[in-house]
């Protein structure tokens, strides 16, 4: 039996738009023994610019793992100066979350991973405060805070830097995590610290939106998941949804809908990113499905 046993491959790939981008790619993954298992493309036509997510299975595949990519650069990537990234379909990668006191987002994503329904490992969740320590005791999942204050913050930053860096951490969840990574930190993890924040900003910025949407009778409220950048909730979108609100709704109410529309936006987000179906470019995010 093949060591390659339902193992599959993934290539994401971005590059200038020209004639034969996804017979090149084909040829190659064919000319190897590869069996295609997914391929989508997209090309923007304002930048031409190619973009492709492609699976192949890894079964009767001529090419170590771990000299495909080499491969693939020499074969394809060169000629079409693309930028890529190879991952496998087996690779668990392993996530931290950023928590504050706000439990909601954190309990969604802990009852997912214990339902199976994410190839990932949870090593550290980190937080400012002790509140949440409860529910990571219940859950069995290392805890460690960092309590931080103006005069400290750089200081617990590299803590935490340096925490991340020992447990191999691949990517960051802000959990409603309720402080602002600064640039150095945010410029370690480029396009895998993800975030979740309610869709009001910037018309309803500030520490109560939602008693600022009541007041203004808003009839839709919603939340946005982006990849965090330098600049404060100005980074790639990944995903988005709103839901429908009334004048018989209460602030309460706005607070209950918006916090579960949280949670499922901020775990649809870390699907896709789990799945490797995210390219990032110029501050937007193709998402293949």
């Amino acid at each position: 039996m093949s060591k390659n046993k339902s193992r599959s491959a993934i290539l994401l790939i971005y590059c200038p738009d020209r004639t034969g981008l996804v017979a090149s790619v084909t040829n190659f993954i064919g000319k190897y023994g590869g069996n295609i298992l997914y391929l989508d493309q997209h090309v923007d036509l304002e930048k031409k610019v190619f973009f492709m997510r492609v699976e192949w299975d890894l079964e009767n595949f001529k090419i170590e793992n771990s000299k495909i990519g080499a491969e693939f650069d020499i074969n394809v990537g060169k000629k079409f100066m693309m930028k890529w990234e190879l991952s496998f379909s087996d690779d668990k990668l392993r996530m931290a979350l950023f928590v504050s006191e706000m439990p909601h987002c954190l309990y969604d994503i802990i009852s997912r991973y214990h339902a199976g329904e994410w190839h990932v490992e949870i090593p550290a969740i980190i937080s400012n405060h002790t509140t949440l320590n409860n529910v990571a005791e219940k859950f069995s999942l290392p805890y460690y805070v960092f309590p931080i204050d103006k005069d400290n913050k750089k200081e617990q930053e590299a803590k935490q830097m340096e925490l991340l860096k020992d447990l191999n951490i691949d990517f960051i969840v802000l959990a409603r995590y309720m402080q602002v990574l600064s640039d150095e930190f945010i410029s370690y993890y480029p396009n895998k610290i993800i975030n979740i924040h309610h869709s009001f900003l910037p018309a309803f910025p500030g520490a109560k939106p939602y008693h600022s949407a009541y007041a203004r009778g808003v009839k839709i409220i919603g939340s946005t998941s982006h990849y965090v950048t330098a600049e404060l909730d100005a980074g790639p979108i990944i995903e988005q949804d709103v839901v429908r609100v009334s004048h018989a709704d209460s602030i309460s109410d706005l607070i209950r809908k918006g916090r579960d529309l949280e949670k499922v936006v901020l775990s649809r987000a870390v699907w896709f990113h789990v799945q490797r179906k995210i390219l990032a470019y110029d501050n937007r995010t193709v998402i293949f499905t």
